[in-house]
């Protein structure tokens, strides 16, 4: 359907992508997301959506994770995911409500395989790690 007589459609393209779609790899001109407010970078024990690389090819996907250490420019992570794998081992479930989720979805946090994440890929930052979880992964931020 067209809204006006140029034959443009009235609908407004999405900038939204479905969910589990891999992004590009990034290179020198590849996307990135809009980092973090300036001057709040991620802490160890603190949760936050970021660029999570794939684990087992090229790409990312936009997700919550657990910082364990930040090392200069870049932070090791473990990611969370609403999916349990209990094939998976070191699976930990997170309380309700630990990701900011409006949904409410059950979490997992995934411990056998962790991330170098950029800094400038974090991008909202969800609060602090139940004591609890923390204290079990703690001993990861070699």
């Amino acid at each position: 359907m067209l809204a006006d007589g140029r034959k443009r459609s009235s609908r407004r393209p999405s900038s939204r992508r479905p969910t589990g779609r891999p992004r590009p790899p990034r290179g020198p001109a590849g996307p990135r997301r809009t980092p973090a407010r300036p001057g709040r970078a991620p802490r160890a024990a603190e949760i936050w959506w970021a660029d999570v690389p794939f684990e087992d090819g090229p790409g990312s996907k936009d997700r919550p994770c657990l910082v364990l250490v930040v090392r200069g420019d870049s932070a090791l992570v473990a990611k969370i995911t609403s999916k349990y794998h209990d094939e998976r081992p070191g699976v930990i479930a997170l309380p309700p409500g630990a990701v900011g989720d409006a949904q409410g979805r059950p979490s997992f946090l995934e411990t056998d395989e962790l991330r170098e994440v950029p800094v400038g890929d974090f991008r909202r930052r969800v609060g602090k790690a139940d004591p609890a979880v923390w204290d079990q992964v703690r001993h990861l931020a070699r």
